[in-house]
């Protein structure tokens, strides 16, 4: 499965990363980007909940999943757990709103598409997992790290307990290392 930060929003970044999960066959999660920043404007603005913010960013999610889907139309769109089992072995695109909105994890900004990402990793029982980042790749370090580094959101180390697969970051958008990691056999620390 890969997560495609928000930030990577753009013919230049998408497009090569998008023909790599494809070639994969791969489950591809989005993240909010601008229209998720644009909900945290709205919010310091207007003064409305958390709650309501983050079913807020999961519909920025979606917004995402629709932009990534006219870019590359031949992935599956899925928004059910019956969608991705009808999908298996396809290259996959997850509309988050239903899912997401029910997803046992607090509704704050503490959780970011990239844990309600790792949740529907774990949700679909998926043996790897690929952030894909604009930032660099941080090296030989663990989600608790990636969090204090302000990488990934706060609450992303304790999903991350609950994955029994493989976590990879690939940085600077690297659609050369997105491959290698997608091609490479898994490997879980005992």
């Amino acid at each position: 499965m890969v997560k495609l930060g928000g930030s990577l929003i753009g013919p230049v970044a998408l497009d090569p990363l998008l023909a790599v999960a494809q070639r994969h066959a791969a489950i591809v999660a989005p993240g909010g980007g601008r229209f998720a920043d644009a909900v945290r404007d709205a919010q310091a603005e207007l003064g409305f909940s958390d709650a309501a913010a983050h079913r807020m960013a999961i519909l920025a999610m979606e917004q995402v999943a629709h932009l990534l889907h006219d870019r590359a139309p031949t992935f599956l769109t899925c928004a059910s757990l019956a969608d991705f089992e009808a999908a298996r072995g396809r290259p996959a695109l997850w509309l988050p709103s239903r899912m997401a909105s029910a997803a046992p994890l607090p509704a704050s900004w503490d959780v970011t598409s990239d844990s309600l990402a790792l949740w529907l990793a774990c949700a679909l029982g998926a043996r790897k997992f690929v952030l894909v980042k604009a930032a660099e790749a941080p090296r030989a370090s663990s989600p608790a790290d990636w969090a204090r580094a302000g990488l990934v959101d706060p609450q992303f180390p304790h999903v991350a307990e609950a994955f029994a697969g493989e976590i990879v970051c690939v940085g600077r958008a690297s659609p050369e290392e997105l491959a290698a990691v997608l091609s490479a056999p898994v490997s879980v620390a005992a």
